[in-house]
């Protein structure tokens, strides 16, 4: 059997529709044009707990262009059905119900939207809307709430072995905790929907990774099947989680456009932002660990408190590393949420596990300096064979040789081992490395190919793309499996009457949608190869199918390229106009192997001995993440993922006031995160392979795991340059004067 020839998977080819988006012409949610389409903006409370005691819109409503003003008090009463497939689990919570009643449960909560004819007046006439309240005593703080926690949700607890006694006994003991703040995601698009209804047939363009999501959510809240309702986003300005689920301003320009029976297109400002969407919520992490003299681990017990809302359970899958990172017998974790008068948290860059990676590869650093052991030699020593989780053998698990590799390219064997060693004029200078691990996940997908006589080719699939390259990766992928060139491919996606496809978050693309992908082009191909043996007139007739490849659009023996046709003078002689097929793929049932994608981060940093500041001078990420679809795009996700992980070391931290709940630094000026001039020489290294035991096409997934463990590199090596631990993000000047 001839193998299909690969010529644009692998190769680091620039982004389809990467001139769209430089030119202007890739058109984001708000920038639809929608006959007859008014503007509405968002009242937010000014309270963060208790009730609404009045809304006085007679100001607003004098304003010219001023259509409506939507509050509790004229507000319709909305199904709010259970949604299946939303993230939060009913039974644990219920989403905000908006305008439904007048209790205010955050600051920043929408009480009421203006609908006016024109942005600018439905933003005066908002300014104008006087609410008035009886405030209740709030509670914002993770640190010093003292509400009861919430009960531990199922598979958040978890232990193995005898822990308390294994580290009674143990030669060494060590606890320590780790505070990480909440992180707001603050991608360039700002959350928007357009909302249109035909009928009882209602259409959205709307930021998000998931237009399935986002259908079936406001099917439940209006009591609408599913098929009334269309969902549209093909492009997304960044979202890093945070659009993975419907949030409230969807269904309020939704309602406002029922309400005045004309689109209405509603734009959340950047202050709101940081009230009308998650965000990565903040979290306390004691870890106890035990070892013996060489280093060793002989236990480990993580407890974990996270901040959540009172109207919903949101819990980050923050324990898997503490289950299976390192060779440890004995374990325990314990994990609660407490809830807050503050908005619900949500997903956000290596969900979970980035936080963990603080607390873990941290406590990590701090043992091998106590043992005196070199950081990645306590980590080799502590290598599992298996998945202690799971008892099930890893699919590939290369850690060890992305820390050969990375200690051989960033020059880790010159590093002086001592803190405070080395020194750069009045700069002290360290280095600091840590290991990443993020579950491969994968979900069922489907993905329609069609192949036209003139011999270019359309894929579908309801997938997103919020930066990674979806649209290029799949194109890639297609282009090989059709045995077409790039510029003959084309890739739709961002519409929920496609094919179905998981929320474009997780690292799931890629091995769902692009295994379905695969699988569509190849029955295409098969069944054009077949068509052509089984064809008296064509230069293959009664060759071995096993024996055809198809390359630069015409299939050809692989052992003699001069016998073969194109598809269009296939097609053309047997009267075609297309051939199509449709892809699928569906993770098995059970899993036999524990897949996950791995890293090994290294960093430099500079801190300047007077002021405290601390610069990132080079960073190195070298990733055991499968097959590499596109070098390019790859980069593209590692050294950003790099720049994020500096804010979250060093930067990030949404300031709150909690006498009232108010976000104090809710803006991009003082919300800070990295600027070119706090990006050092970045360098990212892939292990070449792939995994077969993941998905067909052997990826494990790339977007989330080189965020994780980037945290922690940079505060080892903070660590390594000053002598001082700080177990505090971000690590902040005043930490180290």
């Amino acid at each position: 059997m001839s193998p299909q020839p690969q010529a644009a998977v692998g190769a680091p080819l620039s982004r389809v529709d990467g001139r769209l988006k430089v030119t202007g012409q890739a058109a984001y949610a708000a920038d639809h044009d929608v006959e007859g389409m008014v503007h509405a903006v968002v009242v937010d409370s000014g309270i963060a707990l208790g009730r609404i005691t009045g809304i006085d819109v007679r100001a607003a409503l004098a304003q010219p262009g001023v259509l409506k003003v939507i509050s509790h008090l004229n507000a319709p009463k909305l199904a709010y059905r259970d949604n299946p497939g939303a993230f939060l689990d009913p039974e644990v919570g219920e989403r905000l119900h908006v305008f439904q009643d007048d209790r205010v449960r955050f600051f920043g909560q929408p009480v009421a939207v203006v609908v006016a004819r024109t942005l600018e007046a439905a933003q005066h006439a908002a300014d104008l809307v006087k609410v008035s309240y009886r405030a209740g005593k709030s509670s914002t703080d993770l640190a010093t709430t003292t509400r009861p926690v919430n009960d531990p949700m199922p598979a958040q607890d978890y232990e193995r072995g005898a822990p308390e006694q294994a580290l009674a006994s143990a030669e060494v003991r060590l606890e320590q905790t780790y505070r990480a703040t909440r992180n707001h995601h603050n991608a360039m698009e700002p959350h928007a929907t357009i909302a249109r209804w035909d009928g009882l047939s209602l259409t959205v363009w709307d930021k998000t990774q998931w237009v399935l999501g986002t259908r079936a959510e406001l099917a439940a809240v209006f009591g609408l099947p599913q098929e009334s309702v269309h969902v549209i986003s093909p492009f997304v300005g960044g979202a890093f989680g945070n659009a993975l689920r419907t949030w409230p301003h969807v269904t309020i320009a939704a309602l406002a456009a029922r309400e005045v029976r004309r689109p209405v297109k509603l734009v959340l400002t950047r202050r709101q932002l940081y009230y009308g969407v998650g965000y990565r919520p903040a979290c306390e992490y004691t870890v106890r660990v035990g070892s013996d003299r060489s280093g060793r681990l002989t236990a480990m017990l993580h407890n974990l408190r996270a901040e959540t809302s009172t109207y919903e359970h949101f819990a980050e899958n923050t324990v898997v590393l503490g289950q299976m990172l390192y060779a440890t017998p004995h374990v325990r974790q314990t994990f609660r949420t407490l809830p807050l008068d503050v908005n619900t948290p949500t997903f956000m860059r290596g969900p979970g596990f980035s936080t963990a990676a603080f607390a873990i590869e941290s406590a990590m650093d701090e043992l091998a300096h106590e043992l005196g052991i070199d950081p990645i030699e306590l980590r080799q020593r502590n290598e599992p064979e298996t998945d202690q989780s799971n008892g099930r053998p890893f699919s590939t698990r290369r850690l060890r040789e992305c820390f050969s590799v990375g200690a051989r390219e960033f020059g880790w064997d010159r590093r002086d081992p001592r803190p405070r060693s080395t020194q750069d004029g009045d700069w002290l200078v360290g280095t600091g490395v840590a290991s990443g691990c993020y579950d491969t996940l994968r979900s069922a997908a489907e993905a329609h190919v069609r192949l036209d006589a003139d011999g270019t080719a359309l894929i579908q699939a309801a997938a997103s793309d919020m930066g990674p390259g979806t649209y290029t990766s799949m194109s890639q992928l297609a282009a090989d499996a059709l045995g077409l060139t790039m510029r003959t491919v084309r890739f739709e996606l961002g519409d929920s009457d496609l094919p179905p496809a998981p929320p474009h978050g997780g690292s799931l693309t890629m091995a769902s949608v692009g295994s379905a992908v695969q699988d569509g082009c190849d029955k295409l191909r098969q069944s054009a190869i077949k068509l052509a043996v089984e064809d008296e007139r064509s230069p293959l007739h009664g060759v071995d199918a096993g024996d055809v490849i198809v390359r630069d659009g015409r299939l050809h023996l692989g052992s003699d390229p001069a016998r073969g046709e194109t598809y269009q003078q296939l097609l053309a002689r047997n009267g075609r106009t297309h051939l199509e097929a449709r892809g699928a793929f569906s993770p098995a049932a059970e899993q036999q192997f524990s897949t996950s994608a791995y890293s090994a981060v290294f960093a430099e940093v500079a801190v300047d001995r007077r002021l405290g500041l601390v610069r990132v001078r080079r960073m190195l990420g070298v990733y055991d993440v499968g097959r590499i679809i596109s070098p390019k795009l790859a980069d593209s996700q590692a050294l950003g993922a790099m720049v994020g992980g500096i804010g979250m070391a060093l930067l990030e931290h949404t300031v709150t006031d909690h006498r009232d709940g108010r976000i104090v630094n809710a803006n991009l000026a003082d919300y800070l995160v990295p600027v070119n001039a706090d990006v050092p020489d970045l360098r990212a290294i892939y292990l070449e392979g792939e995994d077969p035991h993941a998905d067909p096409i052997g990826v494990k997934g790339l977007g989330e795991i080189v965020k994780v463990g980037v945290a922690p590199a940079i505060a080892n090596a903070v660590f390594h340059a000053t002598g001082r631990r700080v177990r505090d993000l971000p690590i902040t000047a005043e930490a180290l004067l």
